[in-house]
């Protein structure tokens, strides 16, 4: 009887960061922030419909010099180490629409270390401060990055093979679908178009789809 194929990523290193890591990165982070001085978060994914935090602004936003890709192995929200799912991370090239939140400068201490739990439980982000275009004018903007050299970094898969990693993957969140689909449609309820995201949404909406043989 012929052995079922390896799942797709669930081979590759896999470590959570400790919480003094995260931390470190953290104080590195806002080693230039002023005490009390408001900042603005830029949301891609699913901080735009789940931020967990309270904001006093929110903006329509484009970063210049990445695209919205689902290129980040999930291997707790979204999937587990045996089988893991996709998630949305910023990668090199291209443009990205999206929302910038501004937080009160006196919630920064309050909120940032939750942020931080929860977009870098694995270092697999690259915290940056980028300018933000929006209809109001540009804001600089705390932007996570995907870190190509994090083993968790995967390349643009052909689309049958990205389904069903997708569909098959869950954690401790939820299905990765719901996750992948939720975002599509919280981008559109918010006036951003992204025909490619769109696209993968219908078809896991719609299709089923299994894994090419040895993928």
């Amino acid at each position: 009887m012929q052995s079922p194929p390896p799942v797709a990523g669930a081979s590759l290193p896999f470590r959570l960061w400790t919480p003094e890591e995260r931390q470190a990165s953290l104080r590195t982070a806002l080693e230039h922030w002023r005490d009390g001085e408001d900042v603005w978060v830029y949301g891609y994914g699913s901080l735009i419909w789940r931020p967990d935090f309270d904001f006093e602004e929110r903006r329509l936003a484009t970063l210049r010099g990445h695209h919205r890709a689902l290129c980040l192995w999930s291997r707790v929200n979204r999937g587990t180490p045996e089988c893991p799912g996709l998630v949305f991370g910023l990668d090199r090239g291209g443009s990205c629409r999206g929302v910038v939140y501004r937080l009160s400068g006196s919630q920064v201490p309050t909120y940032f270390p939750a942020l931080w739990d929860r977009e870098m439980s694995t270092g697999a982000y690259l915290p940056r401060w980028i300018n933000c275009s929006t209809e109001d004018g540009p804001v600089r903007a705390l932007v996570f990055i995907m870190n190509r050299d994090n083993p968790a970094y995967i390349r643009a898969l052909p689309e049958a093979e990205l389904l069903a990693i997708v569909r098959r993957a869950a954690g401790r969140y939820g299905p990765c679908t719901e996750y992948v689909v939720q975002t599509a449609q919280a981008l559109r309820a918010a006036g951003i178009h992204d025909a490619r995201l769109d696209a993968i949404a219908r078809r896991l909406e719609q299709d089923s789809h299994t894994l090419p043989e040895g993928a």
